[in-house]
């Protein structure tokens, strides 16, 4: 007697080697890689964004724990040249139109005075405390990019983007504060004199987009934005962190003491 005839034997192999033909292509050990953002605050690179900081679709959704870790920023300030932006000029404003381009620009593009390429190598500076959301090459024309996001003062979450950078001296998920390098003014990998492309966004996402647009979307005027948000109190710019938490009315906040343990806290205190 026939355990199987000639067509179960058929289906049998075309089966088996549709199996083998899935798992070949496709093997189910095959895992994606482990990512990291490989640097001091080492740890798990969030979705959709490798170690190298760049998205991999053109819009990336901030987690609602990253729009709560968004540092909040006191003041703002330009993000070229010495205090307040001297010794730059802004050699294309937001949304001029440029008739090239087929659109309007979305930021300002920050110029050392001399001129062409004697900024190159220029310090950029974070314009407030924030956060680093971005950071690497989404394009050659882009050159290096780096996104920082901020808390401002009303609440909003802002985003201050460099772009053209000849070097970034940030990594991804760096705490920054107001003034500290994010990197040098580059010429995106010498498709322009070197400059820096300063754009003032507001959104909980990062979107890079286009240098051109005929529609503003989220970007903001950055010269305006920087100018409402500067005028910050000295003593509020940089406040102890233990007695601004510890004077915050919050339950967590009260230290409740005994009599005998407030006497003797006295006893201390006065005896200083």
């Amino acid at each position: 007697m026939k355990l199987f005839n000639p067509v179960t034997l058929l289906l049998l192999l075309v089966g088996v080697a549709m199996v083998a033909f899935v798992l070949l292509r496709d093997p189910a050990h095959r895992l994606p890689p482990v990512e990291s953002l490989a640097n001091y605050q080492t740890a798990d690179a969030p979705l959709f964004l490798p170690e190298d900081g760049r998205p991999r679709h053109r819009l990336h959704q901030l987690s609602a724990w990253d729009l709560v870790a968004l540092p909040r920023a006191a003041r703002f300030d330009a993000p070229m040249g010495s205090e307040h932006g001297a010794l730059t000029y802004n050699a294309q404003r937001f949304w001029e139109m440029n008739e090239k381009r087929g659109g309007h620009h979305t930021g300002d593009d920050l110029n050392g005075i001399g001129g062409m390429n004697t900024d190159l190598g220029d310090p950029i500076f974070a314009v407030a405390d924030g956060r680093v959301l971005y950071a690497g090459e989404p394009s050659p024309g882009w050159g290096n990019i780096v996104v920082v996001g901020h808390r401002a003062p009303d609440g909003r979450a802002l985003q201050s983007m460099y772009a053209h950078l000849h070097r970034i001296d940030v990594p991804v998920g760096a705490t920054l504060a107001r003034g500290d390098r994010v990197g040098t003014a580059g010429t995106a990998n010498g498709y322009y004199p070197a400059h820096l492309h300063f754009e003032m966004r507001e959104s909980d996402g990062v979107d890079i987009g286009a240098g051109y647009s005929m529609l503003p979307l989220n970007r903001l005027d950055p010269g305006a934005t920087i100018e409402a948000l500067r005028g910050a109190e000295d003593v509020h710019l940089a406040p102890p962190p233990l007695p601004t938490a510890l004077a915050r009315e919050e339950p967590w906040n009260r230290l409740e003491l005994s009599p005998e343990d407030a006497a003797k806290l006295g006893d201390i205190l006065g005896g200083e």
